[in-house]
């Protein structure tokens, strides 16, 4: 039961990481004017993301000094999330 609860939340913790690639990614194309905002699709997808991680980032930015040209939140929560994978793993070994 433990185990399957542990894979569960290991699947979480990728799909985050996903959506937070996909943030600096669009965040990228938008800072340099590959796609633009006024798209609505690009829109509704850059409101989505940011309502999804803006939750986990917060607390993140009001830990980190302010680099005010480079947001390096998502990179620590990227980080942030290994660690309690690597947590994860270990307390499934030693759960069996």
């Amino acid at each position: 039961m433990l185990y399957t609860l542990i894979d569960i939340l290991n699947y979480l913790i990728e799909l985050l990481r996903g959506i937070v690639i996909v943030q600096f990614v669009l965040s990228l194309l938008i800072s340099f004017n590959v796609v633009n905002l006024h798209n609505d699709l690009v829109q509704a997808i850059w409101r989505a993301v940011n309502v999804l991680l803006e939750p986990f980032l917060r607390p993140l930015r009001r830990i980190m000094p302010d680099t005010r040209p480079i947001d390096f939140s998502p990179m620590a929560l990227i980080v942030l999330l290994s660690i309690v994978q690597i947590v994860l793993g270990h307390l499934a070994f030693s759960a069996l």
